[in-house]
């Protein structure tokens, strides 16, 4: 401890911001448990109506909670698989160029969606796949990509999702392969090795830590599906399909004032996140890899 003192200093502020921010606002989950108006604030805690697990009753029995379940784990998985391969790809293609200025450029080109807010990635999705939009006139306006009721949103959602943040995910595997020994592919070209082979048996296996670790938090934040994106790229023709988990809890809880059911939906949806989170840590251990925890 004396020995990392200066660290330890350094690491106060953070701590401190994490507790403000993090850990404080959770005594606000008492809410879950008491009939919770906007006027109620103004009475003090020992005259709020206590409801027990009313709450959560209502909530798992809502209509709509079973369809935004079935949502927000669809568009998760997806975009966990679909994410990963493409942000993998990419960031072996970026590492394998060897023309630095043509690197340069391309890491900067596939950055840039990243920095563009969601309101402008919608408007531009819907312009390009909406029906009359640009792609649907190209095939004789029988797409209906973002006009079906279908579960082919998920997938149409997803790659929206994936050009807009694939770029900026193969930063760390960008990091995690600068950081593999030269020497193993100098070796490996002496030993006959192609590029493909180079990539496949040192590549892909050097960051396979780094991979795992970004799989736990991914599985563990299965149910954190962005509440923004799923209200910007929906319309009511296709709501059944994008409503995720944090949209009805809005809807529910701040939309129709009854704070104590969207906080019992926010604790439901935490303590599922933690359950993943340790199964996905513990399968990775399994398998031999690091975990987090």
């Amino acid at each position: 401890m004396g020995q990392q003192k200066v660290l330890l200093l350094m690491s106060v502020p953070f701590i401190i911001w994490l507790f403000v921010f993090c850990y404080v606002p959770l005594m606000g989950w008492v809410m879950a448990f008491f009939k919770v108006k906007p006027a109620t604030f103004s009475l003090p805690l020992n005259e709020w109506e206590f409801v027990g697990f009313d709450n959560f009753k209502k909530a798992f029995n809502d209509r709509m909670f079973l369809p935004t379940l079935r949502n927000t784990l669809a568009v998760s998985l997806l975009g966990l698989v679909f994410q990963t391969i493409f942000s993998v790809g990419l960031a072996v293609i970026i590492h394998e160029i060897r023309f630095n200025k043509l690197k340069k450029f391309t890491q900067t080109i596939s950055y840039l969606p990243h920095f563009v807010s969601w309101v402008i990635i919608a408007s531009i999705a819907k312009n390009f796949l909406n029906d009359g939009g640009v792609l649907d006139t190209m095939f004789n306006n029988e797409l209906h990509l973002m006009s079906e009721n279908s579960p082919r949103i998920w997938f149409v959602i997803t790659f929206i999702n994936i050009w807009k943040e694939c770029g900026w995910d193969t930063i760390i595997y960008l990091s995690a392969m600068a950081g593999i020994d030269r020497g193993l592919y100098e070796a490996a070209m002496i030993d006959g090795a192609n590029r493909f082979q180079r990539i496949r048996y040192i590549t892909l296996p050097g960051i396979l830590p780094t991979l795992s670790v970004i799989l736990i938090m991914a599985v563990g934040g299965t149910l954190n599906v962005s509440m923004e994106r799923q209200m910007l790229l929906s319309n009511p023709l296709i709501q059944d399909h994008t409503m995720v988990i944090s949209w009805f809890s809005y809807l529910r809880g701040i939309g129709n004032n009854n704070y104590g059911l969207g906080t019992a939906i926010g604790i439901a949806q935490s303590l599922v996140s933690v359950i993943l989170l340790t199964l996905a840590n513990w399968s990775v251990k399994r398998m031999g890899q690091e975990g987090v925890i």
